[in-house]
This record gives C-alpha cells, sequence and structure tokens, in this order.
C-alpha cells in the first residue's frame, strides 16, 4: 500500500499570514483604521470570512478598544494601525495598556524594508517609540516569522502580568510569500513566569496572619487579571480579614460583602484608609502600592508587615519592602493559602474581633454621601446613585478620567468582576467611550454605559460614530460641570481659586449641544437638569438598543470628590469634607484604643 503523501505547506502572502495566524489563534474581532503601510493587510482582511473588522475614527479610538475588549472579556484585544502617525497614535492606549496590565496587541504597517531608517514619507521607529511602554515588541523582517511572532506576542500580552506588544511589520513583509504553518511552538528565552507560589512563603505567609491582630486584605487588579475573585471570596470568609479593593480591583470583591471596606487611597473611604492605617499586617495581592493608595510612603501603614503577593516579581519590594515575598499568581496563591490553613491544625484564622468591631464603627460613622450643590443644581454623585441603583450590578460601567471617575468608584456598587472598566495608572481622558465601544463588542449581550467627564468626551466622542455604524448600542452618561472638574478642585484647594484655563464653556451655554454632537454622530440623545428628570432618563436610555444614547447631565460646577488626601500627603491627612482638619490626629499613637481614635473622629466630623 502507498505511503499518504504528506501535506504541502500553503503558499500565501505575509498579509494573508498575519490574518490566518489571528483567526487560528481564536481571535474574532479587531480595531483599527487603513493607511498605505497596512494596505496589504487589509486587503487580506477584505477576503475574511472569519475576523470581523470594525473601523474606528481614530488610531486611539483603536487602542482603547482593543482595550476595553479585553478587560471585559478576559481575552486579548487586538489593534491595527498604519506606519507613522498612525502607529504613534497608538502610543497613549499602548501605555494605558502597559500601566493597567491589559493583554492588548498591536499591529502596525511599517513602510518597506529598503527604506528603513531614510526618513520616508510615514516612517516612524514605532519600536523604540514604544519600547519603554509595552511588554515587549517586534519588527518582522522575514515573511516566514510572522506566524511565530504573532503567536508570541498574544502568549506574551496573556501571560504572567499581561501586557501590551507590539508587532510592527514592513509593507514589502506583507506583500511577500511564505509557506504557512501555524506555530505548535516557539522560543522565547528567558521568559518562563513562575505561577505556582512556593509553599515555603506560603507557610510563612500563614504563620504571620494567624499571629496578626489587625490584618487586611490589600486586594489590586491583578485578582481580576487572574481569575481569582471566588478564590478570594473564600479565603477571607475563611479567615475573616477585612478588605479593601483598589480602583482597578472594584468588583473582585462583592461592596456589599460585610467584610468590605472599599476602595483605598486618595479618594477612598474613610474607613478602608484608616484599616491600612492601623494595621499590623498588610496582604497585598496582586497590588503594587500605587502612589494614589499609599500617598506618602514614609507615613503608609507604618506599623505593618506585609505579605506581598504577586506575578511579577519586579514590583515585589519595589515601593514598600515585603516580609513574606510571594511570587505567584493571584489564584494559585490565594488558593495555596486557603489549602494550607485547612490542611495545617496549628493555623487558626487570627483572633481579630476587637478589629473588626473598630472598623465596622467607622463604616457606621462615615458611610458615603454628599451635600446638596451650593448653586442648587444636580449632583453628579445622585446621578450614579440612581444609576447604579436603576440599571444595578450586572452591567459594565467604562469610565473616563476625573471626578466623574471617582464618583463612579465611590457611588455605583460592584458586585462582580470585569463590571468596571477604567484607566487607573495612566489616567488617560478620552477612555471611556471607545473603551465601552470594545466592551460591547466583546459583551454584545450586556448592558453597556460609559460614565464621562465633558471634558473627556470631547476627545473620543467621534466613536459613537464608530458605535453607531457598526451596532454597538452603548449607553454614555456625561456627566457635565462645564469644566475640567478634578484640575478645578485642586485649583479650589491648592491654588487660591484660580481657575486657570478649566472652564470649558459658559454655565448657561451648551458649546458644543452635546445633545445636538450625539445626534449628529447616529446617536439619541437627551438633556437632563432636574434629580426628578434623572431615572427617566435612564430608563428612557435603557429602552433603545438599535443604536448608542447620550444623556447630557447638567451639574454643578463645584461639587468636589470627598473624602479626598492631597497629591504627596500622608493617608493621615484624609479629610472628609473642605475645611476639615486631619482625621487622624498627628500625634495619635497607632497603639491607642478604638475608643480614643473614635473621639478623634467625632471631632473632625462635627467641624
Amino acid at each position: 500500500m502507498a505511503s499518504a503523501r504528506k501535506q504541502r505547506p500553503e503558499r500565501i502572502t505575509g498579509a494573508q499570514a498575519i490574518v490566518r495566524t489571528l483567526e487560528d489563534l481564536g481571535t474574532d474581532l479587531v480595531f483599527g483604521i487603513p493607511g498605505g503601510a497596512v494596505l496589504p493587510l487589509y486587503d487580506a482582511l477584505y477576503e475574511s470570512t472569519r475576523l470581523r473588522h470594525v473601523l474606528v475614527r481614530h488610531e486611539q479610538g483603536a487602542g482603547h478598544a482593543a482595550e476595553g475588549y479585553a478587560q471585559a472579556s478576559g481575552k486579548v484585544g487586538v489593534c491595527i494601525a498604519t506606519s507613522g502617525p498612525g502607529a504613534t497614535n497608538l502610543v497613549t492606549p499602548l501605555a494605558d495598556a502597559n500601566l493597567d496590565s491589559v493583554p492588548v496587541v498591536a499591529i502596525t504597517g511599517q513602510v518597506g524594508r529598503t527604506l528603513l531608517g531614510t526618513d520616508a514619507f510615514q516612517e516612524a521607529d514605532i519600536r523604540g517609540v514604544t519600547m519603554p511602554i509595552t511588554k515587549h515588541n517586534f519588527i518582522v523582517t522575514d515573511p516566514q516569522d510572522i506566524p511565530g511572532a504573532i503567536a508570541a506576542a498574544f502568549h506574551l500580552a496573556s501571560t504572567g502580568r499581561p501586557g501590551p506588544v507590539l508587532v510592527d511589520i514592513p509593507k514589502d513583509v506583507q506583500n511577500s510569500y511564505l509557506d504557512y504553518s501555524f506555530p505548535a511552538r516557539f522560543d522565547l528565552p528567558g521568559y518562563k513566569p513562575t505561577t505556582t507560589p512556593h509553599p515555603r512563603q506560603i507557610s510563612q505567609a500563614v504563620k504571620l496572619i494567624a499571629k496578626s491582630e489587625k490584618p487586611v486584605l490589600y486586594v489590586g487588579g491583578g485578582v481580576i487579571k487572574a481569575e481569582a475573585s471566588r478564590e478570594l471570596l473564600e479565603f477571607a470568609e475563611y479567615t475573616g480579614i477585612p478588605v479593601v479593593t483598589t480602583l482597578m480591583a472594584l468588583g473582585s470583591f462583592p461592596d456589599g460583602h460585610p467584610q468590605h471596606l472599599g476602595m483605598p487611597g486618595m479618594h477612598g473611604t474613610v474607613p478602608a484608609v484608616a484599616a491600612m492605617q492601623r494595621a499590623d499586617l498588610l496582604i497585598a495581592i496582586g497590588a503594587r502600592f500605587d502612589d494614589r493608595v499609599t500617598g506618602d510612603t514614609s507615613t503608609f501603614a507604618p506599623h505593618a508587615k506585609v505579605i506581598h503577593a504577586d506575578i511579577d516579581p519586579a514590583e515585589i519590594g519595589k515601593i514598600r519592602e515585603a516580609n513574606v515575598p510571594i511570587v505567584g499568581d493571584a489564584r494559585e496563591v490565594l488558593l495555596q493559602l486557603t489549602k494550607t490553613y485547612r490542611n495545617d491544625s496549628t493555623a487558626n484564622p487570627p483572633e481579630i474581633s476587637a478589629w473588626l468591631a473598630y472598623l465596622e464603627d467607622l463604616k457606621n460613622r462615615f458611610p458615603r454621601g454628599y451635600e446638596p450643590t451650593a448653586d442648587g443644581m444636580l449632583n453628579p454623585q445622585f446621578v450614579l446613585e440612581k444609576l447604579s441603583e436603576t440599571v444595578g450590578p450586572d452591567a459594565i460601567y467604562c469610565a473616563g478620567v476625573g471626578q466623574h471617575q471617582m464618583w463612579s468608584a465611590q457611588f455605583i456598587d460592584f458586585e462582580r468582576p470585569r463590571t468596571w472598566i477604567n484607566s487607573g495608572g495612566a489616567g488617560t481622558m478620552g477612555y471611556a467611550v471607545p473603551a465601552a465601544l470594545g466592551a460591547k463588542a466583546a459583551e454584545p449581550d450586556r448592558e453597556v454605559w460609559a460614565i464621562d467627564g465633558d471634558g473627556c468626551f470631547q476627545m473620543t466622542n467621534q466613536e459613537l460614530t464608530t458605535a453607531a455604524v457598526e451596532g454597538f448600542p452603548v449607553k454614555v452618561a456625561v456627566i457635565n460641570n462645564g469644566n475640567l472638574g478634578m484640575v478645578r478642585q485642586w485649583q479650589t484647594l491648592y491654588f487660591g481659586q484660580n481657575y486657570s484655563s478649566t472652564k470649558l464653556r459658559e454655565q448657561e451655554v451648551y458649546v458644543p449641544d452635546f445633545v445636538q454632537l450625539a445626534e449628529a454622530l447616529g446617536c439619541e440623545s437627551i438633556r437632563v437638569t432636574k434629580e426628578e428628570e434623572v431615572v427617566p432618563a435612564i430608563e428612557w436610555a435603557r429602552t433603545i438598543n438599535d443604536r448608542p444614547v447620550v444623556i447630557d447631565f447638567i451639574v454643578g460646577q463645584d461639587a468636589q470628590v470627598w473624602p479626598m488626601i492631597g497629591g504627596g500627603k500622608s493617608n493621615e491627612e484624609i479629610q472628609y469634607a473642605l475645611g476639615l482638619r486631619p482625621l487622624f490626629d498627628e500625634n495619635e499613637s497607632a497603639a491607642e484604643e478604638p475608643a480614643e481614635i473614635h473621639e478623634t473622629l467625632e471631632e473632625a466630623q462635627d467641624q
């Protein structure tokens, strides 16, 4: 019997190989905009029946949409741009993804190999430009390397600490031919992320926890990236340890759980900030001791020992020395901690009843709340509170950056992971609308709300046209105070109310008119100025599912985000409202009894 003939590799172009590799990796959707250096790729995309391309209106929108897709789905987001300015327009979303550990792969076109280094038309060394803000990047100079480079990019982006990877492919490489085969293996020397924690560190951590009297679980976005929310809940409930969740971790632990203290840091809750400042043990899981959490590091959690678990060993000890360093995936770390506790008869959960009583009292004394606006206009906090009540915790909420972001974090209730998407580390204005588009593309059956300020909204609202044309009916709540609100707040507090270049419009003049603008971009829109209009407007928006909806909420310009800790200040100096002295007396000893601490807090509250 004749032996079977070995099948020959398929002969295709480099551009076709890009598309085929994406398909073989399971990609179903990419965001981008064509240009000269990626025309071969777009010609190959035209022939694909398995890969949907979403035509954005700006490359920055493509990058943020890829981020939103990745954050909502947990999969790798993909964006495409041409060479030169097309590629450099991806710099902001790549930097954003890098700081927030978002798995994104960017594919950029480049001038032909013979033109490299000649300052050719639309040439930019995008690999050199993005080297500091990507997890890794490639330039492919041999068409045969295309499948391996893209597969490696996906692997790098989605494993270990996730992050953005860029693949730059010259135009003539896209036009060249290769024998295509999907890479079963690829060699990445030196890249072997540690996911399983060392048992010795786990054992040391358990012993330290058992001895603690004032422990706090300090939870970061790494818990969501690791899909570790269930394991976090199990460990927290087994030990009874209170939990704080950072801005990037909201939803990783249910807001409504009795052990949850809220968000720590600059605009965190009083109980969360107090818990970290008074703790004798911080158990940091997937958190990086960001300056917005720690404030002045020299006075942050001054009497706390630290257990620091992170997938990225470079983060451990970078800001705060760890007594027990644990390198590993957050899910594996939490599983092993719980398993060790249950299997070790000598390791009992800590006795922390007095600590929990103190924190519960703080929760009762300092609930979230707000004062009516001085000018009698709509409270932004009221809007977001009603949005949360009306829409509920199953929706996905995407926020821009500024006051509206902090109010959203404070007044929307997050009960499950991947329902809160925002720009944390980079603080990128213009993030919300394209990220919401990407989230809706990833989760078409979920309700998706973009919460934006009027400053942020004017940076990327053109992507509403993308949403309208491509069929992504997102809802947008514009918190419109006529100003760059967070900058204005700092000018109010620290710059003598010198409102330099923060006013975006006169209060009674709607320029631009967001209702008319939204309608011109293909959306339904309405303006809201009174409390009684808020819930009906939200309910109306929820009934429209064939196009995007924009609600222009006109709110008071002097509303401020409280609590607040000034930039670089100690967390001891948290203020609960304008004019209060710090909640914690500078002479207060961490060893004081809770009752004495309460007196200090009560005095501050009375003022």
